[in-house]
C-alpha cells in the first residue's frame, strides 16, 4: 500500500473554528454466536479498541451474557438477535438472517466483520444479500475438531466453503489457525491476516500473587496446579481431573484448582470423587485472571483452542504453563521456552510435564517470565486495533494512519469512550 503522509499536531483547537462537517466514519458491523467466552471477549475488545473518529462500530449477536452492558457502555451500538442460538434451528435461523439482512440494508454499513461458525456463515449471507461492500471473517479458532462426528464435520466445513467467495478478508488470532484455515480450504492462500488476540493486560499482575491463596483457602505451602475456562467439551475438564489424580499420586500434598462454571461441572465433581483426588472448583469468577495469577502451574488440556485467552492471561502473569499442542496454541507456548506441551487426550504426558514443572521450579520460573514477555510484547489491545485497522484499511484502499505507533503524533484512543449507547432493535 502506498505510504500515505500523516498530517502533524491539531494547529487551532476545535472550539475555536468556524462548524466544520464531522469526519465521514467507517461503519462496522461485528456479528458473533456467543458473544462471550474467549471469541467474545476478543471482539469486544476488537469494537471499543478502534479510533472512534475513524469508526463507528456495531455489535450483533445471541441474546445473553456480561459483555453486552460493558459494549454499550463504551459507546458501541448493540442489537441482541432473538431466536439467535447456538443450536441449529432452521425456522429461528432464518428469522436471525431476515433481521441481520435487514440491519444492514438498513444502517449501510462499510464493513461486517463475523466471527464464529454459525456468525459468520449467517452474517456472511446477510453481508451479502445487502451488498455491503466489505465482509471480514475471523478465525478464532475451528468450529468442528478432527473427532468430531463426521457429518458435522461435513455439514460445518460445507457451509464455511459456502460463504468463503462471499468474503473479502480473512483474520485469524494465530499463524497456526490462519495455516489451519488455508489447509481445511476455509480460505484461499495469501488471504489471511494475523491479527493477535488480545486481552486486558492492564488487568492481569504482573508477577505471582500468592497472598489470592488465601482467598481460595490454600496454605502458601502447596503447591497449586490450576486453569481457568468453561467447563465443557471443548476444555476437556475431565482431564484435568485424571492428570490431577495422577500429579497427586506421584506429589501427594498438591492442590488442585478449576476456576470457571460450565455444563460439565456436575461430571467433574463426580469423576472427581471416584478418583479420590481434590479439586477445588471456584464457579465464574470476574477475578479469574487474578487468581491465575497464584498458581505454581497452569494447565490447559484443551482438545481444540484457537489460540487461548485464558492461556495469554496465564503467561502474562508470568505462570509456568502446560498446554496441548492443538490448533494456535503452539504459537504462544513453545516448548522449552515459554512453556511445555503435551498432545490433547495425552494423560500421561501431561501428568508428566507438570511434575516436572513442580519439581524444577527455576526453569519453571525462567519459562513464566518469557512466556510472560511474549505476551505482553504482542497482545495488547492496540496491538490488535493496529492490525485490525490495517486489514480493514488495505480493503478498503485507505491510508493506514497507525501502521507505526510510535511516528503516530495523535495521543492514543480511548479505549472506552464515554457516551453509553442504548442497544439497537431490528
Amino acid at each position: 500500500m502506498t505510504a500515505w503522509p500523516l498530517a502533524g499536531p491539531r494547529v487551532v483547537p476545535a472550539d475555536r473554528l468556524p462548524p466544520q462537517p464531522p469526519p465521514r466514519r467507517v461503519k462496522v458491523l461485528h456479528v458473533i454466536t456467543r458473544f462471550w467466552a474467549g471469541a467474545g471477549g476478543n471482539t469486544l475488545l476488537s469494537a471499543t479498541g478502534m479510533d472512534p473518529e475513524r469508526y463507528e462500530t456495531w455489535v450483533a449477536g445471541c441474546p445473553g451474557g456480561e459483555l453486552w452492558e460493558r459494549a454499550r457502555a463504551a459507546g458501541v451500538r448493540t442489537v441482541e438477535l432473538d431466536g439467535f442460538s447456538e443450536v441449529i434451528s432452521p425456522r429461528a435461523d432464518v428469522r436471525v438472517l431476515w433481521d441481520l439482512y435487514r440491519l444492514a440494508r438498513r444502517e449501510q454499513f462499510t464493513v461486517v466483520h463475523t466471527h464464529s461458525a454459525k456468525g459468520g456463515f449467517l452474517g456472511r449471507l446477510a453481508a451479502r444479500a445487502a451488498g455491503t461492500p466489505v465482509v471480514v471473517h475471523t478465525f478464532h479458532g475451528f468450529s468442528v475438531n478432527d473427532g468430531a462426528p463426521l457429518p458435522a464435520r461435513l455439514l460445518y466445513g460445507g457451509l464455511e466453503r459456502l460463504v468463503r467467495s462471499f468474503t473479502h478478508g480473512f483474520a485469524a488470532v494465530s499463524p497456526l489457525v490462519a495455516r489451519e484455515a488455508v489447509e481445511r480450504h476455509l480460505a484461499p492462500p495469501g488471504t489471511v491476516a494475523v491479527v493477535p488476540s488480545a486481552v486486558e493486560l492492564e488487568g492481569i499482575p504482573s508477577s505471582g500473587r500468592p497472598e489470592l491463596r488465601v482467598r481460595l483457602g490454600i496454605p502458601l505451602s502447596a503447591q497449586l496446579v490450576g486453569t481457568v475456562g468453561r467447563i465443557d467439551h471443548q476444555k476437556a475438564p475431565l482431564d484435568f481431573v485424571r492428570v490431577a489424580a495422577a500429579v497427586a499420586r506421584q506429589r501427594p500434598g498438591t492442590r488442585f484448582v478449576m476456576v470457571g462454571d460450565g455444563p460439565l461441572r456436575d461430571a467433574v465433581e463426580t469423576h472427581a470423587r471416584a478418583a479420590g483426588v481434590d479439586v477445588l472448583l471456584t464457579g465464574h469468577r470476574t477475578d479469574a485472571a487474578q487468581l491465575a495469577s497464584c498458581f505454581d502451574v497452569f494447565l490447559i488440556p484443551s482438545l481444540y483452542e484457537g489460540l487461548g485467552r485464558a492461556l495469554t492471561e496465564a503467561l502474562a502473569s508470568g505462570r509456568p504453563v502446560v498446554a496441548t499442542a492443538v490448533n494456535g496454541v503452539p504459537d504462544l507456548v513453545e516448548a522449552g521456552i515459554t512453556g511445555l506441551l503435551a498432545p490433547p487426550r495425552d494423560v500421561a504426558a501431561l501428568a508428566e510435564c507438570v511434575v516436572w514443572l513442580l519439581d524444577h521450579p527455576q526453569e519453571a520460573e525462567q519459562l513464566g517470565r518469557q512466556g510472560q514477555l511474549r505476551a505482553r510484547a504482542g497482545f495488547s489491545q492496540r496491538d490488535m486495533c493496529v492490525e485490525l485497522d490495517a486489514l480493514y484499511s488495505r480493503l478498503l484502499c485507505l491510508p493506514v494512519l497507525r501502521a507505526d505507533p510510535e511516528s503516530d503524533p495523535r495521543p492514543p484512543a480511548s479505549p472506552l469512550p464515554t457516551q453509553p449507547r442504548e442497544a439497537v432493535t431490528c
